[in-house]
């Protein structure tokens, strides 16, 4: 929307994800080199500078196909075709586990296919760069994938009760459905739940 093309005018779009970054990071008490926390506030960037950060792309709807297709596609290919190919199967990955994870538990392969996929990305990359610099974030982000989605899955759930009911809604109803504390601790902080509430039968 308007907001987001002034804040990449602006050049703010990092600092406002960095900021939610390192937040988000204090909850859930996960410490991430520099390096990482850099990748990371460049992907959700990017993702939210071409409008996709809140919206499933259309890929991601249809069938999981194009993920393994993706992977196997890229074992095929020349070394610098791989680590491209890799890298964006990670991000993607990573991005919609953390972003979409109630909505893909109901596909038919899970929420647990992307992380095993974003996993494996990360861990192939970090062999075919050994001595890069970024080889170390591939490695970081292969040894603490589930808990880099659980800081990107606490970033959507405060971003979409900030946005507003529906959002709000949304994040109460999967917190009713999966008892998530996370989620729980979302609600309490917009002061939508008291801290004691006990979960619905």
């Amino acid at each position: 929307g308007p907001m987001t093309g002034e804040l990449v005018a602006t050049g703010s779009l990092k600092e406002f994800f960095k900021e939610l970054l390192l937040q988000a990071q204090q909850r859930q008490r996960l410490a991430l080199t520099d390096f990482t926390e850099f990748y990371l506030v460049n992907l959700l960037s990017d993702f939210a500078a071409v409008g996709r950060l809140f919206t499933e792309e259309e890929e991601g709807r249809k069938d999981h196909e194009p993920l393994a297709v993706l992977y196997h596609r890229a074992l095929q290919a020349s070394r610098e075709e791989q680590i491209k190919t890799l890298r964006r199967l990670g991000d993607v990955s990573l991005y919609k586990a953390g972003f979409f994870r109630e909505s893909l538990r109901h596909t038919v392969v899970g929420d647990d296919y992307y992380i095993r996929m974003g996993e494996g990305a990360y861990g192939h990359l970090r062999e075919l760069t050994p001595t890069s610099s970024v080889s170390t974030v591939y490695h970081e982000l292969h040894e603490k994938f589930r808990a880099v989605v659980d800081l990107l899955e606490d970033i959507a759930a405060r971003g979409m009760v900030a946005g507003g009911p529906t959002g709000a809604l949304k994040v109460y109803e999967t917190w009713t459905r999966t008892g998530s504390e996370r989620l729980e601790q979302v609600l309490v902080d917009a002061g939508m739940v008291t801290p004691r509430t006990k979960m619905p039968n």
